[in-house]
């Protein structure tokens, strides 16, 4: 047996790990724009996929953004020059750990609810993700 891919060997993050962690959280809801999958609360674009599902979008405080993609150009990008003027910044989905995506959703969804459900813990919106035993 010959040596197993690098994708193997780590936690990789897919768009199902993001459908499983953002559709059960409260006000959110998953819709598709011209063949791209995003998730809203409201109105507001709170995480949204290239058309591979290779890359996510994500709300992202815009004063924080230059440090995040210049301390790890590995995982994070700059989003396009248009989207330059939202919260936003790119990540690569094969350099994201299920661990670390979990903390993005969370983060970009508390960036777009009323300060009262911002506040939940995150056990609290893990407990709201996992499915009740019957």
């Amino acid at each position: 047996m010959g040596p197993r891919p690098v994708s193997s060997l780590i936690d990789v993050a897919t768009i199902d790990d993001v459908r499983a962690l953002a559709t059960p959280l409260p006000r959110s809801y998953e819709v598709v724009v011209r063949g791209r999958v995003k998730f809203r609360v409201g109105r507001i674009v709170y995480l949204a996929f290239s058309r591979d599902e290779t890359l996510m979008g994500f709300a992202f405080p815009r004063e924080e953004r230059d440090a995040l993609v210049q301390t790890y150009p590995e995982k994070f990008l700059m989003p396009r020059p248009s989207d330059m003027r939202y919260q936003w910044v790119v990540c690569r989905l094969e350099s994201i750990g299920k661990k670390e995506l979990r903390e993005l959703v969370f983060d970009a969804w508390r960036m777009v609810v009323p300060k009262g459900l911002a506040a939940m813990s995150d056990a609290e919106l893990r407990k709201a993700a996992t499915p009740a035993k019957q």
